[in-house]
Parts: structure tokens; C-alpha cells; sequence
């Protein structure tokens, strides 16, 4: 009797975890804990469904059918495996997807693509190819020292193309060694430099305090990056969720004394922006977060202020709000399943963008993906890094060579 109640328990579980990987909750309460659920089962749908194979093989062996509640948990797990190759066909989608919006822009896949086995495997592990120099101090302000690490090929030689990539938390947790991690090794390995630093986290930060770190950061790349190879005339910023937030104010508000302060002429340009599921609005003019997302993080944690009182002070933290004319190429990057940067935003602040900016605007929708789906490597996040390194590859062309004749 009980191996069959186990494997109707891991029936009914692997049933609900496909029904959340299908319809996320955006409660404030369950969203979290839907969010990272649905995360591992979308990214992972091959992985999950052969995990559970195994168990149901040894809990079969072990008598689990002698009973028909065997019976219907393996009915069960059947049922939430059929669902399990739906979400694979959907992320498969994700070449098209990529190939689409490259396409659109004349771009072409560049580089090296990414390998089966690291699919497979999923976790990020950077490989002999790449070697990384962690914890360089970039800036010392508020009684802390600020570091980045820094990922290149190894054995790679001057005038190598830059990346500054911001990592996520929600502007109060994270760490540059836990995110970004597919794309930087896979950016090294095809050649660009790529930097990763940590900022200044609230509640300890205000805004702007995150935003003038990120800038720092860039600084300090164009003054030493070529002790580590990188052209400095070309440096491109990425980030994920607030690290995509802050990416994309680095374009928005390149060379603004107030973000600046003590380096105001310093130049924080940057030559293309790719912001990963990002958010782009601290206000929730559009009621796409969760109904608590002004009220317990932006207000008390991240601005320190009520958006009553000093709404000025949110739009200015708003990348819909400083959108303008003269900005640096933007890859956009979302997932249509996201519950935490819906999808609703991206596409407000593309069509936005789109329409005001006078350098080229790149959108990459992927199917079904949640939420830090780059966290490893997936045939989500796979796709997505080689997009992105055709994309700014072909802008370091177009920087070098000028725009191909159309």
C-alpha cells in the first residue's frame, strides 16, 4: 500500500507543477514560490519528466501498482508528462524566435552556437576555454568597497569587444557570482570581455545610489579594461531583472550629471543595451505587478519615498519615462510567462521605444518562459545567449566598419 500512495503523492505533485508551469500565480503570496516552481519545470521539462520516470520505475518495482491508487498516480504522471513535451515543443520555439527578430534587423548568427551537452548538463559551469579574475575593487563609496569580476578567453590578445553585465534581486539581493552566468561564458568564449559587478543594495541603497555604482562600474571599464584586453571604445551593458532595470537607465540617461556625481564628465555611454526581462516602470501605472509591489518594495526599500507624495521621483526611476530620441541600439529580452517582469511592460516600453528612438530596436519574445530563465543553460537561455551575440556583434561591426549598404 505504500509505495501506490507514494506514487499517487508524486502523481498529483508532478500534475500540479505542470498546471503552475501553464498558469503561474501572480498572488503576492504564492508568487515566489510559483515563480521558481514553474521556473525549473519549464526550463527543465526533459530533465524533470526523466527524474520522475526514475522514481516511478523503482516504486513500481517496489509494488506500487498492487493497488489502484498506484494505478492513478501513474495515470497522473503520465498525463503531466504529456504536458511536460508541450512546454518542450513551446521552448523549442525559441530558435524561431531568435532567428525572427534577428532577421527583421538584417543580423545573422555570428560565433560559436552553444553545445548539446551544456543543454543537457544545464548547469553553467564556464569551462577550460574561460578564465575569470574575481573581485577587482571598481569604487569605494559608503564605507564599502564595490568589486567586479571579469570573464575572457583564455590566451586572448588586446581589442576585444566589452560587456558590463548588472545582476538582479529586486535591487535588494544578489550577487554578480550567481546570475548572467550563461551568457558571460558564452560571450567569452566568442571573444568579448565581460565584467560583472556588484552594486550598492537596498534597503541600506536609495535610488539613485544603484544606478551611480552601474555608472562607476562603466568608468572604471573604459579607464583599465584594456589591462584585460577589452576595446574600450565599445562597451555594451546587459542585466537581469533590476539588473535590466538599471541596463536600461544606462542608456536613457547616458552622460547625466545627476546619476554622476564626482565623475560628471566622465563618459558613461554605452554602445548597445540589452536589458533581460527588465523592469521598466517603478509605479505600476499599467496594474500588471503584483498588487503589493509599490506598497512593500519600492516605497519602504528601494525609493524611500511614496509615490503620492513624489511621483517625480518614480518616473525618473522609470525607463518608460526617460525614453528619448538619441539612445544607444536596444535588444529587449522577455518571457511571456514572466511573473515578476510581465510581459505587458516589455512590450509598452518596445512599442515606446520603437517609436522615439532613432537607433535600431531589437525584440526577443520567448514562449513560455518564466522569469531568470537564463539562470542555466536551457534550450531557452541557449537561444538566447547566441542572440545576443549575433546581435552585438553586429553592432561592434557596425561601430568598426559603418552600417552594411542596405
Amino acid at each position: 500500500m505504500f509505495p501506490s500512495i507514494l506514487l499517487l503523492i508524486l502523481g498529483l505533485w508532478s500534475v500540479a507543477a505542470t498546471i503552475n508551469a501553464f498558469r503561474p500565480f501572480r498572488q503576492t503570496l504564492l508568487l515566489f514560490p510559483s515563480l521558481f516552481w514553474s521556473w525549473l519545470v519549464i526550463g527543465l521539462p526533459v530533465q524533470h519528466v526523466v527524474i520522475q520516470m526514475v522514481i516511478a520505475g523503482l516504486l513500481i518495482w517496489w509494488g506500487a501498482l498492487d493497488e489502484v491508487t498506484g494505478w492513478i498516480g501513474l495515470a497522473l504522471l503520465v498525463a503531466s508528462w504529456v504536458g511536460s513535451l508541450v512546454l518542450l515543443l513551446k521552448t523549442r520555439r525559441s530558435r524561431t524566435v531568435v532567428d525572427t527578430a534577428l532577421g527583421a534587423h538584417g543580423i545573422s548568427r555570428s560565433g560559436d552556437p552553444v553545445p548539446m551537452w551544456r543543454v543537457v548538463v544545464a548547469a553553467p559551469f564556464r569551462g577550460g576555454g574561460v578564465e575569470k579574475t574575481s573581485n577587482i575593487p571598481y569604487r569605494t563609496v559608503a564605507g564599502r568597497v564595490l568589486k567586479l569580476d571579469v570573464y575572457q578567453r583564455r590566451g586572448d590578445t588586446a581589442g576585444r569587444p566589452a560587456l558590463l553585465y548588472i545582476h538582479g534581486g529586486g535591487w535588494t539581493v544578489g550577487d554578480k557570482r550567481e546570475q548572467g552566468l550563461p551568457l558571460l561564458h558564452h560571450l567569452a568564449r566568442n571573444g568579448w570581455v565581460c565584467f560583472s559587478a556588484n552594486y550598492r543594495l537596498s534597503p541600506g541603497a536609495t535610488f539613485p545610489d544603484h544606478l551611480i555604482d552601474v555608472k562607476a562600474a562603466l568608468v572604471w571599464i573604459r579607464e583599465h579594461g584594456t589591462k584585460y584586453g577589452a576595446d574600450t571604445s565599445f562597451v555594451a551593458v546587459a542585466g537581469g531583472s533590476a539588473g535590466g532595470h538599471l541596463a536600461a537607465l544606462v542608456g536613457l540617461t547616458e552622460n547625466d550629471p545627476r546619476y554622476q556625481p564626482g565623475f560628471e564628465p566622465a563618459d558613461t555611454s554605452a554602445q548597445a543595451v540589452v536589458p533581460i526581462y527588465g523592469v521598466y516602470d517603478t509605479t505600476n501605472r499599467m496594474g500588471v505587478q503584483s498588487d503589493q509591489y509599490v506598497s512593500m518594495l519600492m516605497e519602504p526599500l528601494v525609493m524611500k519615498a511614496f509615490l503620492d507624495d513624489e511621483p517625480e521621483k518614480f518616473y525618473d526611476a522609470s525607463p518608460l519615462d526617460r525614453i528619448h530620441p538619441d539612445v544607444p541600439p536596444f535588444l529587449v529580452i522577455q518571457g511571456d510567462r514572466d511573473t515578476l517582469a510581465p510581459v505587458a511592460e516589455a512590450r509598452e516600453f518596445v512599442d515606446q521605444l520603437d517609436d522615439s528612438s532613432t537607433s535600431r530596436v531589437v525584440y526577443m519574445e520567448f514562449p513560455g518562459a518564466q522569469h531568470i530563465f537564463d539562470l542555466f543553460y536551457s534550450n531557452q537561455s541557449a537561444q538566447m545567449v547566441e542572440g545576443v551575440l549575433a546581435f552585438l556583434n553586429d553592432e561592434y561591426r557596425r561601430r568598426i566598419s559603418g552600417p552594411a549598404e542596405m
